[in-house]
């Protein structure tokens, strides 16, 4: 019997969470050194982004799956037509209020008009449209958490970012072009000790069964035992890219590392609060169900930075097993469903000491599954994936009790086209990333700068592809950049991929043709007191 959802989307997507956050902004590597002695009663900090694309054949023109499903979305009107576009923008501002006396501070991200589509609400007919609506939630806020600084170490509490290393499993979404971005309602304490930071952290990480409280403001959990709990230990030596970079200057070399193990469990279960239902379902005792989900995490991030090259590494361990992984009630099936993926990137740079010229080669492993589809983003309700499909659950109990593809975070950019665009992101693949840059022009109140990059990628499982073979594809990613010295940045950005054997449609007979992408990104950064 199949379930209305896969354990794809219930036990690992939220394996994939357990990460703490390495950024400063999570208050996990840092024990309040901005609290000691605040610059300032406010400080402000943010960017305005906007970006556009052109996706040109991004369907590969091999027409659809056994299942129906297209690589990449096509026009209404015109199937055959190639050409596509999409831009949007994005406001984000962080604010951090300090105590007047030191030790404590709140510190709080907001987004406005995040990710929304130029163009998407026009004020009555399109044709005659003289505004755009504000009828949407166009706000959201990320993050708010306090930081409090005691004799012992820092204590953080709130919502705040959660990422980890490179980004590859946690992911703060911190970068300029990231789209989403991990959060946590968290309660963490971190001490230095012997030259390290160490940190325990516990995570409101799902309600059981949240119900409104009679007053009509507040809320109550109903059903104690379908709480999600995490635990995680970390330890790591942070120093921070101010202090790598006064240290590069002296000649010397800076080494960081850290790692984290997580526990993360769940005893019952109320799938009727989160499942897409024609009609409400009322929350009663025959809709709790037992769950039995566990999970373990455990990552090791490395860098080493000189000044003359950069070496940073992270790999990660998930484990997970649903004891019953049936979502409907009455249903139960006799065999659990269990998961092991593994996880692992290099990034490597080296270059001339002014960094005028830069080269490295970067590598990445995401363990697969056997069953068809790379799993990269299962939906609630959707059927097992069959041979030939591109997605698709990778657990179908009880015929297929496994689900060992890892996912990398979609924030943690690979290429442009294959995964970031197709598949959704790096799982089930190996990957060859050679990649260079040259500052063309300086001391011009900023530079010009030119890159280049070429990305190879293999499937992990090649039975899983579409086309039943490893190969993959393989792109080429050029940029432009200019980033003045006041907080100005404009990135060009093309790409081409030239889809392999992987990506073919053995039941129509097709091969996929190349496809190519255009971006145009241009934001300002800023930094208030």
């Amino acid at each position: 019997m199949r379930t209305p959802r896969s354990f794809a989307a219930l036990g690992l997507a939220l394996a994939l969470g357990l990460a703490p956050g390495v950024a400063a902004a999570t208050g996990l590597t840092d024990h309040g050194a901005d609290l000691e002695a605040p610059p300032s009663f406010i400080e402000l900090s943010g960017y305005f982004r906007m970006r556009g694309s052109l996706f040109y054949n991004l369907d590969l023109d091999r027409g659809p799956t056994p299942s129906g499903q297209i690589f990449f979305p096509v026009s209404l009107s015109d199937p055959t037509a190639q050409l596509l576009t999409a831009a949007d923008t994005r406001i984000r501002t962080d604010v951090n209020l300090y105590a007047p006396w030191g030790g404590m501070a709140l510190k709080v991200r907001l987004d406005a008009l995040d990710n929304v589509l130029l163009g998407s609400m026009p004020e009555g007919a399109p044709s005659a449209s003289t505004s755009q609506r504000a009828d949407q939630p166009l706000f959201a806020l990320r993050r708010a958490y306090a930081e409090i600084l005691t004799p012992f170490g820092m204590l953080a509490f709130g919502r705040m970012g959660n990422g980890w290393g490179l980004g590859m499993l946690a992911n703060g979404g911190d970068c300029l072009d990231c789209d989403s971005g991990d959060s946590a309602d968290r309660v963490a304490f971190v001490s230095p000790l012997l030259g390290h930071l160490w940190a325990l952290a516990y995570d409101f990480t799902a309600a059981g069964a949240p119900v409104e409280h009679k007053d009509g403001f507040r809320v109550v959990d109903v059903e104690p035992k379908a709480i999600v709990h995490t635990f995680t230990f970390a330890v790591s030596k942070y120093r921070g890219p101010d202090a790598r970079t006064r240290r590069s200057a002296a000649g010397k070399v800076t080494p960081e590392y850290g790692a984290f193990a997580s526990y993360r469990f769940q005893d019952s279960d109320v799938p009727a609060t989160y499942l897409p239902v024609a009609q409400p379902v009322p929350l009663e005792a025959g809709q709790v169900m037992a769950r039995g989900y566990q999970a373990v995490a455990s990552d090791l991030w490395l860098r080493f930075e000189g000044k003359h090259f950069r070496v940073e590494a992270e790999a990660a361990y998930l484990h997970a097993s649903v004891e019953q992984p049936s979502l409907i009630p009455g249903v139960l099936y006799r065999d659990p469903v269990t998961s092991n993926q593994v996880g692992a990137a290099l990034e490597t740079e080296f270059g001339d000491a002014d960094a005028r010229f830069r080269a490295g080669l970067d590598a990445g492993f995401a363990s697969g599954d056997a069953a068809p589809g790379f799993g990269a983003i299962a939906k609630p309700g959707q059927l097992p994936a069959v041979a030939g499909d591109l997605d698709g659950p990778q657990a179908n109990p009880p015929f297929d009790a496994e689900v060992n593809n890892f996912r990398f975070h979609p924030d943690y950019r690979v290429d442009r086209i294959l995964f970031r665009e197709i598949i959704g992101t790096v799982t089930d693949a190996v990957y060859l990333k050679p990649h260079l840059r040259y500052d063309l022009i300086t001391g011009i109140r900023g530079k010009l700068s030119v890159g280049l990059a070429g990305v190879l990628s293999f499937a992990a499982v090649p039975e899983s592809t579409p086309g039943q073979s490893a190969a993959l594809g393989f792109e080429i990613d050029p940029t432009i950049t200019y980033q003045s010295d006041f907080g100005f940045r404009a990135d060009l950005e093309q790409a081409t991929l030239i889809p392999m054997a992987g990506l073919e449609n053995l039941e129509l007979g097709l091969a996929p043709t190349p496809a190519q992408l255009w971006r145009l990104r241009l934001s300002y950064s800023y930094r208030g007191p």
